[in-house]
């Protein structure tokens, strides 16, 4: 049988924020296996701040997406043919399929899954996928959270940050979120436990920081950059950890973006700022995955997530990670 494969590539270097004339579109036959390879039909396709990156043409963790290239993504997907040794038809796979409805892999990058039971596909993407696993291992590696120490999280409704809320709450830790709406606000306290929240476009951040964190911050998990870590940092307490996940309020940036002013307080309170990507940890995805499958089960981590349906909103269901648009995972629905 012949599959049409549809399939968006890099049509431009985006200038701010990625536009639909961005991408190209298209479908093409998809070629005949050779030994070694099987053919994945895309279900879900992972929408992150990293892809915003990878459309740069600048120094990252991975080669930058090329023009003319399909766009690079996480995605989960099924099994519809195979020639591979380790992967079968009907197997469930997890891991870089990119902007596309279909995708020949020899295994590198994807990984088979065992069976799910009552969690949904959906959630390979979240909280057993690679933001679950960044929040697992960005907190309890580096963050190294004590009971009952404070930890702020910026982002704090976001896929990671959701996690990051939920795993902390479970280590015994006081948890301050950062969001951009009160109705996430109220989500994260009322929904994950949250003890205080900010509402970073209304409230006073610095301010609140203050009332809810009279102790000073011994942990802090650093989302987005900016104005944020700036009025953060002079909170830190001697000897507190901070895991650098993301710089989100920079990644469209279209002109060196300055900052941050209070860099000399890391110094002054002995702070340890580490950044991290999760493919540091791939060998550990296993520990990780088993854990928080565990407190899925036992409801100590509920899923969030934001679905769009239809392959074709692709470019415009991206830009709902900056303007705030989206809880918790956000995905396309193929």
């Amino acid at each position: 049988m012949t599959y049409l494969n549809k399939h968006f590539k890099l049509a431009r270097r985006p200038e701010g924020m990625a536009k639909q004339d961005d991408f190209e579109m298209a479908e093409a036959p998809v070629p005949e296996l050779k030994d070694g390879e099987f053919l994945i039909q895309t279900d879900y396709i992972s929408l992150d701040p990293t892809n915003r990156i990878w459309m740069a043409d600048i120094d990252q963790y991975m080669p930058p997406v090329q023009v003319g290239e399909v766009m690079r993504a996480g995605g989960v997907g099924t099994v519809i043919e195979s020639k591979h040794s380790g992967f079968e038809k009907g197997d469930i796979v997890s891991g870089i399929i990119g902007w596309q409805t279909h995708a020949v892999s020899n295994g590198d990058f994807v990984q088979k899954v065992p069976p799910l039971g009552n969690v949904p596909k959906s959630a390979l993407l979240g909280p057993l996928g690679m933001t679950g696993t960044t929040a697992y291992f960005g907190l309890l590696d580096i963050g190294k959270p004590k009971e009952g120490e404070t930890i702020v999280v910026s982002a704090a409704a976001g896929a990671v940050g959701t996690v990051v809320c939920q795993i902390a709450k479970i280590k015994g830790m006081r948890v301050v979120g950062i969001a951009g709406t009160d109705e996430k606000c109220k989500m994260l306290e009322d929904e994950l436990g949250v003890d205080g929240t900010i509402n970073y476009k209304k409230d006073d951040v610095a301010g609140k920081l203050d009332e809810l964190c009279p102790d000073g911050i011994d942990v802090y998990f650093e989302n987005v950059g900016g104005e944020i870590l700036d009025a953060v940092l002079p909170r830190m307490n001697l000897f507190s950890r901070i895991p650098l996940c993301g710089l989100i309020s920079s990644y469209n940036a279209e002109k060196p973006v300055p900052g941050p002013y209070n860099f000399s307080q890391l110094l002054m309170k002995r702070v340890t700022l580490q950044g991290f990507i999760i493919l540091d940890y791939q060998e550990r995805m296993g520990e990780a995955v088993k854990e928080l499958g565990q407190w899925m089960i036992e409801g100590k981590i509920k899923h969030k997530e934001t679905v769009v349906e239809g392959f074709e909103k692709l470019p415009e269901a991206l830009n709902m990670l900056f303007t705030g648009d989206n809880v918790g995972k956000l995905m396309v629905k193929v």
